[in-house]
C-alpha cells in the first residue's frame, strides 16, 4: 500500500478536516482516506459508470411506444363507472 504525505496544509482545511475527523471518530489520516476513497473513482468505479451510461444511452435511443393512452379525463370516467 502506498503512503501519501501532504504539505503545506491551510491552517482553516486542517481544522475543518480535524473537527470532521472528530465528528465521524477517526484519526485525522483515516479521514483523509475516507474522503479519497468518496471522491476519487477508481478503474473499476469509471468502468461501472461507463457501462451504466452505456446502458442508458441504449435505454434512451430506444424508439417510444406507439400505444396510445388514455386521457386523465377517460380514465377518471372509467374508474367512476365501476
Amino acid at each position: 500500500m502506498a503512503t501519501l504525505y501532504v504539505e503545506n496544509v491551510p491552517d482553516e482545511l486542517y481544522d475543518a478536516l480535524r473537527s470532521q475527523a472528530k465528528e465521524n471518530r477517526r484519526s485525522i489520516a483515516a479521514e483523509v482516506l475516507s474522503l479519497l476513497e468518496d471522491n476519487v473513482p477508481t478503474k473499476g468505479e469509471l468502468k461501472s459508470r461507463k457501462e451504466f451510461l452505456n446502458y442508458v444511452k441504449r435505454i434512451q435511443s430506444r424508439k417510444p411506444s406507439r400505444r396510445s393512452f388514455p386521457s386523465t379525463e377517460e380514465m377518471l370516467r372509467e374508474d367512476r363507472a365501476r
